[in-house]
């Protein structure tokens, strides 16, 4: 078996994600009271009073603490994956899988990146749209022939038939409508604070690129694919190179998901909350086997299943 972890990204997160496991299992615990941020991480996760759960500086800190965790107890199973990628801010807690990060710096990351994302999206009248059974180079089109609005550009390639764009509204209103034209099943605008993975968030980018400049950042225990490559890091390449430029530019998941294939990956733990991603792996590589895990009764059917129970 080849065994590849695919972590969760902004937008599964939801109030009690984590609670059960919280109560279950003390290296969920340790990572959670471990989290050295201005709110308490537990309030926010398990049930958000506050109904600030959604907004982008409270939810990327909350994901990754969650996937740290998760991938905590996995290990204390002795469950660890051969590979592991996640999807935008997901790239995180598979860096922190691999080692790079400790959980604890992860989780700052994160709750830096979410601020430096939101600071950057202020203020600017922007849109985010995805787009249904259109193929890569005719939305390419699309977005080019809407350049006159503003920018907008093919934020994720998240699998066959499912692709989103991102950037100035008029732009993106622009380009869907000509995607529709163009034979685009549906076009769905989604309801997201900022053009998250555009140009239009290079600030994020640098603000993320001073920060490295002070982190340590650990040797790689096994490969992580990147999002803004669909594949393993080159030589050349470094982590916060790749780490500056994904935060403004495409995510490439289905690229991702078949170069698992590719590396033989037969089956991919999907660590949420939520199933989003064993979604896109069903519609780009349906051979291989996903079983997500948010859960402690999902913990409890992964062991079964890596047991052949």
């Amino acid at each position: 078996m080849k065994l590849a972890f695919l972590y969760a990204g902004q937008g599964s997160q939801h109030p009690g994600m984590g609670a059960d496991l919280y109560q279950a299992y003390p290296e969920f615990r340790a990572v959670l009271d471990g989290a050295r941020l201005d709110f308490d991480i537990k309030t926010v996760s398990f049930t958000d009073p506050d109904g600030v759960l959604n907004q982008t500086e409270y939810t990327q800190p909350c994901m990754v603490a969650f996937a740290a965790g998760m991938t905590a107890i996995l290990a204390g199973k002795g469950i660890r994956p051969n590979y592991a990628a996640g999807l935008s801010l997901g790239e995180y807690s598979a860096l922190a899988a691999a080692g790079v990060f400790t959980a604890t710096q992860a989780v700052e990351l994160a709750a830096f990146r979410g601020r430096a994302m939101a600071q950057a999206a202020a203020g600017v009248p922007c849109g985010m749209t995805a787009v249904l059974g259109l193929d890569r180079d005719k939305l390419q089109a699309a977005c080019q022939a809407a350049s006159s609005e503003g920018v907008v550009e093919i934020a994720n390639y998240n699998c066959p038939g499912q692709l989103v764009i991102g950037g100035h509204k008029a732009a993106v209103d622009a380009a869907a409508a000509r995607a529709k034209e163009l034979g685009a099943k549906r076009c769905l605008p989604l309801k997201v604070s900022g053009p998250f993975h555009t140009s239009l968030l290079a600030p994020a980018g640098d603000a993320l690129r001073q920060r490295f400049a002070s982190e340590h950042f650990g040797p790689m225990q096994f490969p992580v694919l990147f999002n803004c490559l669909g594949r393993e890091m080159g030589e050349g390449d470094t982590i916060p190179a790749l780490l500056e430029r994904q935060v403004q530019s495409s995510v490439y998941m289905e690229d991702t998901i078949r170069r698992m294939e590719d590396l033989g990956v037969d089956t991919i733990v999907e660590i949420g909350p939520g199933k989003v991603l064993s979604g896109f792996v069903k519609k780009t590589a349906p051979a291989i086997k996903t079983i997500p895990v948010e859960t402690c009764a999902d913990i409890d059917a992964l062991c079964a299943a890596l047991k052949g129970e």
